[in-house]
């Protein structure tokens, strides 16, 4: 029987809150180095700092992944999934527990993690397959390959310093997949790219899990992390709550960890990013009695409300909706503005909008996301990736014409009408 290529066992990592930065002089710092090690003895077996003054990013995490395995780690914004790759990776020491990896090991957890910004984009691909334990052979024959996917072929020889965002995630995850690890570590590399890069991606870790490599893949994509993988483990403020089949754990934390409709208060975990300015409170559904609800039929009209806090003023900013299947796959999206509204303008303060809809949804569980940005291509001052559960209820028993087919119905309901189907004359037929 083979050994596990990741075995994870009574991980945790603490970080100390509000540790002040070190303005000390050279001669303080000589003389805190050289007195360090009597510091460890007296120190040893007891914390160095009090537990009130601590935060723990993971806390007793265990669990293993055999050979070839492609494994999800989902969560809420600051459930501890960054903080597990980085200390897999390396990057961080656990503070207790341990963690074996057996192979080689890449990984691509921040936009451009592991380059040199002083190093073209050439040379960062030799130095990035060097620490791989690969020779230079063996990075040139994979080096146009590289190049190629990553679609920064013209900048190759720039300091990569100078690249975007997207080209140089394009370049470190083409580099990450390309040199051929056998333990591959990926944290959301889809929140960053178009479309066409993301699919590229999803392609290429499908190629990597094929052929037998280890994949822990970290992703708020639910599609995604259930496309690619079989299993999934699931974290929340650190500890690992569930593992099993990728299907379960999903439906385990989109039915645990996100709000109904009805309740609405977003929780401060959920942010995932933005700058502060303007914050979404609430999100929740409402039908003609004004009351929040957590189902709505089809054909059915209903109001989504957002409560918002503007903490310092804004100029120019858009409130947006996204509807997403149970799986994370997005249906539609809108915009405030798209209804022909200005852009929102407003001083420190509370505000209110909403968003009126006949429901064409068919009958399922879908998920909203609420966020605000800048017109015009410009930051996000928040997101939530899921503000909201709620479904729709099935109607067929009702008279409404709607019946489950064996085909795959699809996910909207046109409100269209049909005419009766009429003879037509010969010459008539197209």
């Amino acid at each position: 029987m083979s050994k596990p290529a990741i075995k994870v066992e009574n991980l945790s990592k603490r970080y100390r809150i509000g540790a002040r930065e070190n303005n000390k002089t050279f001669r303080e710092a000589f003389v805190d180095l050289a007195a360090a090690p009597l510091r460890r003895i007296r120190s040893f077996g007891r914390s160095s700092h009090r537990e009130e003054d601590s935060i723990w990013a993971l806390k007793d995490v265990s669990f293993e992944v055999e050979p070839g395995a492609v494994v999800g780690i989902i969560g809420r914004n600051g459930a501890g999934k960054t903080t597990l790759l980085k200390v897999l990776s390396q990057i961080t020491e656990p503070t207790e527990g341990r963690a074996v990896l057996r192979g080689r090991v890449a990984s691509l957890l921040e936009v451009g993690t592991g380059f040199h910004s002083e190093l073209t984009g050439r040379e960062n691909i030799f130095l990035s397959g060097a620490l791989l334990g690969m020779s230079k052979k063996e990075i040139e024959k994979k080096f146009d390959e590289i190049v190629d996917f990553s679609g920064v072929e013209k900048f190759i020889d720039t300091p990569v310093k100078r690249y975007s965002s997207g080209m140089r995630v394009r370049l470190g995850f083409a580099v990450a997949a390309h040199l051929e690890p056998e333990i591959l570590l990926i944290d959301e590399v889809l929140a960053v790219g178009d479309a066409a890069f993301q699919k590229k991606c999803l392609g290429k870790m499908g190629d990597v899990a094929r052929e037998g490599r280890t994949v822990l893949f970290v992703s708020h994509n639910m599609s995604a992390v259930e496309g690619l993988c079989r299993s999934a483990l699931l974290l929340e403020l650190g500890r690992k709550v569930f593992s099993g089949s990728v299907k379960d754990v999903v439906y385990f934390y989109l039915h645990h960890f996100v709000s109904e409709g009805s309740s609405g208060k977003i929780a401060p975990d959920m942010h995932k990013s933005g700058t502060g300015e303007l914050v979404i409170d609430k999100v929740f559904l409402t039908k003609g009695t004004g009351e929040p609800v957590s189902q709505v039929r089809m054909n059915e009209p209903f109001t989504v409300k957002i409560i918002f806090s503007v903490n310092e003023p804004v100029k120019e900013a858009r409130i947006g909706l996204g509807f997403n299947t149970i799986e994370g796959k997005r249906i539609a999206t809108s915009h405030h503005t798209d209804t022909g509204l200005e852009t929102f303008n407003g001083d420190i303060g509370s505000y209110e909008i909403t968003f009126d809809l006949i429901n064409p949804l068919l009958p399922g569980t879908y998920i909203i996301s609420a966020g605000a940005h800048r017109a015009l291509g410009g930051s996000t001052t928040d997101l939530v990736p899921e503000a909201l559960r709620f479904d729709v209820l099935d109607l067929s028993s009702e008279g409404n014409g709607y019946a489950h087919h064996k085909y795959n119905p699809g996910l909207i309901h046109f409100d269209g009408g049909w005419q009766a189907a009429r003879k037509i004359k010969e010459e008539k037929r197209i």
